[in-house]
């Protein structure tokens, strides 16, 4: 790959972030296409600064939790989490489901906090501090319809339609597909998804719009095992989502950093679509 000595350094962060089991130098070096010896210098920097580790037994490179420590004292200092935590904990104690908080940080949607309404029987509990694949979940897809069909498709392409990852059956496959998607979302004011992420989990979301009403600043979701959190029921879950979204507009209108973040894609900021 080309750039700068810090463009190779983030670039086997990610890499690193997507596999947990870590991976062997060859591996990095040939995924990023830069030469052994500098992804081996690279990798060394990083150990050094306690950012990245190595297997003794294997060779494989892994991660630390230093990135993600950094990540969590970030956000406390922002204040969203504690601002969001309360409202959170109440629609998932009333759905009794996964209740998550995405924020909007410049093109991406990013999970950040979390509260789990199941007690017993099947939970669905994804990890926090991933980027919500846009085209397949309701969070993305609760994101998307409030923009303009050009600036949604605009997204999902910086980030891929990831059509050869693992999806679930129902997940859109073609522009076309997410559209129909989107325009429904826009005509509910939610989104709502089943098999769609993955097999077996359903989902339905909700913008959380800035006070002005021209951008969005993140989306509350509410996620379950599809054989209990069917279609209908979400349907009739989706006033109390809903209610919580425009809680979460208040309890986050102080964010700086949110107000900030949902600014920076990098063009003037995004209108609500029509239809």
């Amino acid at each position: 790959m080309s750039g700068s000595l810090v463009d190779r350094v983030l670039a086997i962060v990610q890499l690193l972030a997507d596999h947990p089991r870590g991976l062997p130098l060859q591996v990095i070096a040939t995924r990023l296409g830069i030469p052994k010896s500098a992804a081996h210098r690279l990798l060394a920097d990083l150990m050094r600064n306690r950012y990245a580790r190595q297997d003794e037994a294997t060779g494989r490179y892994f991660l630390t939790t230093r990135l993600v420590s950094l990540g969590f004292r970030y956000l406390a200092a922002s204040g969203v989490v504690d601002l969001a935590q309360p409202a959170l904990d109440s629609l998932a104690v009333d759905t009794g489901e996964l209740v998550r908080l995405g924020i909007i940080d410049g093109d991406r949607q990013t999970w950040v906090a979390k509260a789990q309404g199941a007690r017993t029987g099947l939970r669905y509990d994804a990890d926090m501090g991933r980027e919500a694949p846009l085209s397949c979940t309701a969070s993305g897809h609760a994101w998307l319809a409030r923009l303009t069909d050009e600036e949604a498709i605009d997204l999902v392409m910086r980030q891929g339609l990831r059509t050869d990852e693992p999806r679930g059956p129902n997940a859109p496959r073609t522009i076309a597909a997410l559209l129909q998607r989107l325009q429904l979302a826009r005509k509910r004011g939610y989104a709502v998804v089943v098999d769609s992420s993955a097999p077996g989990t359903s989902a339905m979301a909700a913008a959380i719009r800035h006070r002005s009403g021209q951008r969005v600043i993140g989306v509350v979701s509410v996620a379950g095992p599809s054989v209990r959190l069917t279609e209908k029921r979400m349907h009739e879950l989706a006033p109390r989502m809903l209610a919580t979204a425009d809680e979460l507009e208040d309890a986050c209108e102080g964010s700086e950093y949110l107000s900030q973040a949902s600014r920076s894609i990098g063009r003037p900021a995004h209108a609500h679509a029509t239809g």
